[in-house]
């Protein structure tokens, strides 16, 4: 006899929703929902652009989802925003105290851009040394020089790809 198993739901409106809808919750009852789908969306994105997905089971790892290059794995923490800032849109990138983003934990931020349905797939190295909470991506006016510096990861899915120098497996620390 097979069994079944209750992965989520798909998107809907919850009836009422005008508090969550102003907190950029729009379908979602929590941030931690509204999460569990982004993660859903970048892996199948994943998959579409051919990389084999890893999802780590629980909650422990310090990143959400990785992909599989055979001896290389690429950890890619997933985030969201739907939080119109100005001319674009901030995007947090915090983690727990007990657990901060390290390039030695994390290879890739996959940003989700809600309202765009736009992807920002940036390497750690390049936001963790001197962001304080997060960053601003996605311009919805021209691009002002000086402004938007992440502009070049927008859609870059061949980033996520090691370079063969990178092929090497990791060491780890045990």
């Amino acid at each position: 006899m097979g069994r079944a198993f209750f992965v989520g739901h798909g998107f809907r409106q919850n009836p009422g929703s005008t508090g969550s809808e102003m907190r950029g919750l729009k379908g979602f009852r929590n941030f931690k929902e509204r999460g569990e789908w982004v993660e859903l969306r970048f892996m199948a994105e994943a998959m579409r652009h051919g990389y084999k997905v890893l999802k780590p089971w629980g909650e422990s790892a310090p990143f959400d989802v990785a992909l599989y290059f055979g001896s290389r794995i690429v950890r890619v923490q997933v985030k969201s925003t739907s939080y119109r800032k100005s001319t674009g849109y901030f995007c947090h990138l915090r983690s727990g105290p007990q657990r901060p983003y390290t390039p030695d934990n994390v290879d890739f931020f996959a940003g989700y851009v809600i309202p765009q349905d736009a992807w920002y797939l940036i390497p750690a190295r390049a936001v963790l040394d001197g962001i304080r909470d997060g960053l601003m991506i996605c311009p919805v006016q021209p691009v002002k020089i000086g402004r938007y510096h992440y502009e070049c990861y927008r859609e870059a899915w061949p980033l996520l790809r090691p370079k063969p120098e990178e092929n090497k497996p990791r060491r780890t620390g045990r």
